[in-house]
């Protein structure tokens, strides 16, 4: 039986299209190779130029790394050169000290050398005289022996009681004259620190009284502070504990106490009892009592900042408000606070120069005159007012003596109460700080202006620098530079002959000649 024609076609057509499938597959196979190839080639050729890139990036950044080590290299080998200049400079620098040590070493061998063989000379000199001494004493001796008669015991115990009187005598010589010498360097000395002491601290001085006066608007503004039948002034005087004198002086008031605080309340109460426009007793009473108390904070405040100014701490409130009414204190014009601080400043110099208790004295100085703030209600002086207000306060036995004995009324027990005295009295008499010293102070600057004016030729004198220095001006037509000289020489020499001054003046003479001409 034959197969028939279809089938075979059939299978010749499935045998055909597995052929083409299976070419087609193997061509397809063959482009993937080929595109799998180009592929492989490409990345070959990017990761050789990625590789190319990569190495010169870090050829690059060895080379920056090689340029940074080399700087910092030779920035250590400059700093390193820069240490080693300057260790061979202070090499250089320490021989040439060595030199002159040895140089200066040297020369001190010579001079002990030259020393030693003028101290020998002396010793050969010396050794000479007492043996001519010895001889001589020998010849008294046997020359005494043949005139009195006398064994060679009893010349000898005469001998040596003439000789003892002798060394007598000349010891009490030199004694005096070693004593006379100690007290003028001490004195010198002494004068020194006190004028250094001053001249390193200055203080400015207030004067006051015992009356403060109020300006008034008007005058029917007395009459409102009269009131009728007088109950507001008796309100105030009584709330104060001041005087209020009213008279026909035109647009003031005066206020007048002999306690300076009570005077300060006083004053400040009736301005603003003024300038309110109501004043009755009522009012009178509670402007009055406000005043206190911004009063009482102000005088703390006051002794507060003094203490802060001098260093000193550690003091209690009632110390510090006792101190700060002495801001309206004055005494012989002088403000007790200022005063008080002055002495504590100079106090606390003299004690560094005399290697004291600097603190020590500054607290005692500040402190030795707080009696005078209560003397108005306690009896005693202010030595012993302050004395037992110190002690009360538990203050230190050198502070509380201080302030007791400052004017030696008592028996100096401790070296700070002398200091303090020192400076109490430095405060008070230098020119300018009381009113008396000052006049005396103007009246030396006259004088020293009258002096230099008797001698011939002067023609104008001025006291300048505090008086430390005169200016003269002297006719240059009759007088020439010898002439103008021997003027200044003579004018130093009057003032030492004839005034009593601290310190020294300097005398300047000018010489001048001037010549005019006019254009026309």
């Amino acid at each position: 039986m034959t197969t028939p024609f279809w089938i075979i076609t059939l299978l010749l057509s499935v045998g055909a299209a597995i052929a083409a499938t299976i070419l087609a597959f193997r061509y397809r196979e063959l482009g993937l190779i080929r595109g799998a190839e180009s592929a492989a080639q490409e990345i070959l050729r990017r990761a050789a130029a990625d590789a190319e890139t990569l190495r010169a990036e870090r050829l690059v950044e060895a080379r920056e790394e090689a340029v940074r080590l080399r700087e910092e290299i030779e920035l250590e080998a400059v700093t390193v050169r820069r240490s080693l200049v300057s260790r061979e400079e202070k090499l250089d620098r320490r021989d040439e000290q060595l030199d002159r040590v040895e140089e200066s070493l040297q020369k001190q061998s010579r001079g002990l050398e030259s020393t030693q063989q003028r101290l020998a000379a002396q010793l050969k000199a010396v050794q000479a005289k007492q043996a001519e001494a010895e001889s001589l004493l020998e010849q008294r001796r046997e020359a005494l022996e043949r005139v009195s008669e006398l064994d060679r015991q009893d010349a000898a115990k005469e001998l040596i009681e003439s000789m003892r009187r002798e060394l007598d005598s000349e010891i009490g010589l030199m004694l005096l004259r070693h004593e006379r010498r100690l007290a003028e360097q001490v004195d010198a000395k002494s004068r020194e620190m006190l004028l250094t002491a001053i001249q390193r601290y200055a203080a400015a001085h207030t004067a006051d009284s015992t009356t403060s006066s109020v300006d008034i608007p008007n005058d029917d503004m007395k009459g409102r502070i009269i009131g009728r039948e007088g109950r507001n002034i008796r309100a105030f005087e009584k709330a104060t504990g001041v005087d209020l004198i009213i008279d026909d002086t035109p647009g003031v008031v005066i206020v007048s106490g002999f306690d300076p605080v009570r005077r300060e309340v006083a004053r400040l109460a009736l301005d603003r009892l003024i300038d309110d426009g109501r004043i009755h007793p009522a009012r009178i009473e509670e402007v009055v009592q406000e005043t206190n108390q911004e009063l009482d904070s102000f005088v703390l405040r006051k002794g507060r900042e003094a203490a802060e100014e001098t260093d000193v701490v550690g003091l209690e409130d009632r110390v510090l408000s006792m101190l700060g009414k002495l801001h309206f204190r004055t005494s012989y014009s002088q403000n007790v606070l200022r005063h008080s601080v002055e002495v504590a400043f100079i106090g606390g110099l003299i004690a560094e120069m005399l290697g004291m208790d600097a603190a020590l004295a500054r607290r005692a100085g500040l402190l030795h005159d707080i009696g005078k703030a209560a003397d108005h209600e306690l009896e005693g002086g202010h030595p012993k007012i302050g004395a037992d207000l110190l002690r009360r306060s538990g203050e230190a036995p050198e502070v509380v003596h201080a302030a007791l004995g400052h004017h030696d009324q008592i028996v100096t027990e401790y070296p700070y109460t002398m200091l303090v005295a020192t400076a109490d009295a430095c405060s008070a008499s230098r020119p300018g700080a009381r009113r008396e010293s000052l006049e005396r102070y103007v009246r030396r600057m006259e004088e020293l202006e009258q002096i230099a004016k008797r001698f011939d030729g002067v023609q104008q004198a001025f006291a300048i620098s505090a008086g430390r220095e005169l200016r003269v001006i002297i006719n240059a037509e009759r007088a020439d530079d010898q002439w103008a000289a021997r003027v200044c020489r003579d004018i130093a020499k009057a003032f030492e002959q004839e005034l009593t001054y601290p310190g020294e003046i300097k005398v300047t003479v000018v010489r001048e000649t001037r010549f005019t001409e006019v254009a026309k």
